[in-house]
């Protein structure tokens, strides 16, 4: 059954997209999914450092001077994607706060003297603002649509999404998130902003966008995946940094949720880069302070302080704490299941209409929210304003257009506020400050509440998968804190004490959805705390988290790995499947045929191999002087087609050249093998040779990966899958089992020291008794080399 929604997934995806045409100098305009179910080919990242001839030679005309130069790059990017994220998430919440804050005073000031009026007035400028966002979605960035978390992901664990880091891509999620966001639809601006910062640290990696003639030759230092992979997840951990003002909530959440390697070395970097995130945005809002920035206040950027409310919780108060957790459990639960089946219905049967369609959609949903949203207070009786409280520091009712408690919506007194109006006729930031603060006990009723929640919870599904930028981190601490505020007014009421904040159960119910749905702890743990200053609630926000997030995965899958499988998105997860322990490594290799390659090759039979197959590794072969055949290392497709478009390398002989150190010219820079970003790369069909160019011959030991990775083939799939996620491989050798064995190495032969003449030494003296001779070693490092059994791939890895 989850094959077939698989590959209906895939099927919708690659019809929707087929649409998005190809960009001046290689850049997709927008994204091409991957077909990867039933046999189908798997694009895959370079994660691995391929040391063939070039690479060698390349590090060794590096010195020193070098080494310091690229550590100092790597710091400067960190710097950069720090400052470009801080300002991209700047520039974002105070847009949507002035657009917010603008409509909410003009619809106010209107009002006063008509309802329809003002009504009128509300629904125009929501529907403006979304029309906006989906026009340049469906019109500019396809890509940019959703909150981009599943694809980001889905990149860090090695799946190459073209169109999903473009330079189109980050424009569109910029103001696609400001038009979105601030038309009141129910969605968050923060899983865009992860998108963001991925894009951006993308665009950095590799010098800019040349289509748009934004690039620079002195930032094009890192040119491999490996090396683009770790500013992609700098610029992740710098969106959530920025979204949440929580840089060590930044730093886990790419380390928990996104990333599928990680290293002591990256660790550091991240958290500079989220450090410099949270020094940008307190910079910017202790200048917006000073009034300079229209209707922007201390809303926008989200932090809700709740150091000032419930200081302690007695043991009484464990029970319904954990029903929080049960409840939001179930209810993260039934909204991925939910939000499945409505994005599986949209791809399906909606929007295979084409772009009028999803323009239609989105502004229809706009106008259903901004009717809910003005409707029903209408609906809902007006309150007394309590008396007032000068430690409350709330005003009741709050001043027109401005935000806050207590908002006097359609009273006939000026000493009444509407409750349903302070929640819905709010921004979500702003709700979600109303529904956390303390000491206003009895400001909402439990109808109005349930009746929110209701509606709200409805929207959200509804509005989730719809062509804008969308994410789910607000909508859900919304939903979260609702019925956490409910809960907290009967706890209030049965044990009669005025010590229990009903702010308190809205804050763990918040984390108690998000842990249902999106299945996070310990970042989710860490942003709770950072964004509501108390840590008191620390082992209150464990609780229910834990427990969330255990009755949550007794139904289904995170929210994020619900949409990467529906969208195609072939993620290996942390932990193998159970089957996989059963299954050799042989036997997930099948009976498919491995094409190889002689080390000397005609020109044409490259041509023929690469034009009749899609496989993107291909492994060389060779004899010994004994006759023997072994296998010396793997090819790539784009190593193989760098050579055949060059031609540099063809040559009359079909014997082998001497590939000693220093015996061969240059004739590529490591560069030149690198697939560009953001780009499909060279094509077979772009590649035009002549008859005389096809019965040349290339050599092929010179550009090959000489050490490639390799299992025995009884070795269980388990062990496979692990080696290939942890080493974030590509392609994996499956051979028989070797008849004899060269050396045996320990941990203590891993030990080297530095010595004083700058040469590396061995601490074991063990290794060399153990190993052959340097000579015999040197003379036939191949010898004895069993051949190939199968050659797995990343497709493989996820029967």
């Amino acid at each position: 059954m989850l094959s077939n929604h698989l590959q209906n997934g895939i099927e919708t995806a690659k019809q929707v997209w087929s649409r998005i045409p190809n960009g001046d100098d290689g850049e997709l305009e927008g994204v091409s999914l991957l077909n990867t179910i039933n046999g189908g080919t798997v694009e895959s990242l370079d994660y691995e450092v391929i040391e063939n001839y070039a690479y060698r030679e390349e590090q060794a005309q590096r010195g020193k001077l070098y080494v310091g130069y690229y550590v100092v790059v790597k710091w400067l990017f960190a710097l950069l994607i720090g400052i470009g994220t801080g300002l991209a998430a700047v520039f974002i919440n105070i847009s949507v706060e002035n657009f917010a804050g603008w409509k909410f005073a003009l619809t106010f000031s209107i009002i006063q003297k008509s309802y329809m009026a003002g009504f009128l007035v509300y629904i125009l400028i929501n529907l403006g603002l979304v029309f906006s966002s989906v026009y340049i979605i469906t019109k500019f960035a396809p890509a940019a649509a959703g909150s981009g978390i599943p694809e980001i992901k889905g990149y860090l664990n090695g799946v190459d999404i073209r169109g999903i880091l473009l330079f189109r891509t980050l424009i569109g999620k910029i103001f696609g998130s400001i038009g979105s966001v601030g038309g009141g639809l129910a969605l968050g601006k923060e899983g865009p902003l992860v998108h963001i910062g991925a894009c951006i640290a993308s665009l950095l990696g590799q010098g800019g966008s040349t289509k748009y003639h934004l690039s620079s030759r002195w930032l094009q230092v890192f040119k491999s995946d490996r090396d683009r992979r770790d500013l992609v997840t700098c610029g992740c951990a710098a969106g959530v940094a920025a979204a949440f003002r929580a840089p060590v909530g930044g730093v886990l959440f790419a380390l928990e949720e996104v990333t599928s390697w990680w290293r002591s070395q990256l660790m550091w970097r991240v958290f500079f880069t989220s450090a410099i995130v949270a020094v940008v945005v307190r910079t910017a809002m202790g200048w917006c302070k000073s009034n300079k920035c229209g209707h922007f206040g201390s809303g926008g950027f989200i932090i809700w302080d709740t150091s000032d409310g419930q200081e302690d919780y007695s043991f009484e108060e464990l029970l319904p704490m954990a029903v929080i957790g049960v409840f939001g459990g179930l209810l993260g639960a039934l909204f991925n299941q939910l939000t499945l089946y409505m994005t599986s219905w949209r791809r399906n049967y909606l929007h295979k209409k084409g772009n009028r369609v999803k323009i239609i959609e989105a502004c229809t949903i706009s106008l259903i929210t901004s009717l809910i949203s003005f409707g029903l207070p209408l609906l809902r009786k007006c309150s007394s304003c309590p008396e007032s409280d000068s430690d409350s520091g709330f005003e009741c009712p709050r001043a027109p257009g401005m935000d806050g408690n207590y908002v006097n919506f359609y009273c006939g007194k000026e000493n009444e506020y509407n409750d349903l109006a302070t929640i819905f006729f709010n921004t979500q930031d702003d709700a979600i400050r109303n529904l956390f603060s303390a000491k206003t006990i009895h400001e909402f009723s439990a109808q109005s509440l349930l009746t929110f929640l209701v509606m709200f919870y409805a929207l959200a599904v509804v509005t989730f998968g719809t062509a804008v930028p969308a994410g789910q981190f607000v909508p859900g601490i919304v939903i979260g804190s609702t019925y956490g505020r409910l809960v907290g007014m009967f706890v209030v009421n049965f044990y009669k004490k005025l010590s229990i904040e009903e702010g308190t159960y809205a804050l763990l119910g918040a984390a108690s959805f998000l842990g249902g749905s999106m299945r996070m702890t310990v970042s989710l743990c860490v942003i709770m705390v950072e964004i509501t200053n108390n840590l008191k609630l620390l082992p209150l926000i464990m609780l229910v988290l834990l427990i969330s997030k255990a009755v949550g995965d007794a139904f289904n899958e995170g929210l994020y790995e619900v949409q990467a499988r529906l969208r195609g998105i072939p993620i290996l997860e942390s932990k193998p499947k159970y089957q996989m322990r059963k299954i050799t490594a042989k036997e997930a290799c099948g009976n498919q045929k491995v094409i190889s390659f002689p080390r000397v090759v005609k020109v044409a039979d490259v041509v023929s191999v690469l034009q009749s197959n899609v496989h993107n590794g291909f492994p060389v072969i060779d004899h010994t002087r004994s006759g023997e055949t072994i296998v010396i290392g793997l090819v790539l497709r784009s190593h193989l087609l760098v050579l055949l478009q060059s031609k540099v390398d063809f040559q009359h002989s079909p014997l082998p050249c001497d590939t000693r150190v220093g015996s061969l010219p240059i004739g590529h820079n490591f560069s030149e093998f690198v697939k560009p970003a953001s780009s499909k790369g060279i094509s077979i069909e772009d590649i035009h040779l002549t008859t005389d160019d096809l019965e040349m011959y290339i050599d092929l030991a010179p550009f090959l990966n000489p050490s490639p990775y390799v299992v025995p083939e009884d070795m269980s799939l388990t062990k496979v899958y692990n080696i290939f996620r942890q080493l974030g491989l590509r392609h994996i050798f499956v051979v028989p089992r070797a008849s004899r064995v060269i050396g045996l190495i320990t941990r203590k032969d891993l030990l080297i020291e530095d010595s004083e003449d700058s040469a590396t030494e061995l601490q074991s003296t063990s290794v060399r008794p153990r190993c052959l001779d340097k000579k015999m070693l040197t003379r036939d490092g191949n010898a004895g080399r069993p051949l190939l059994s199968g050659l797995l791939a990343h497709d493989r890895m996820l029967s």
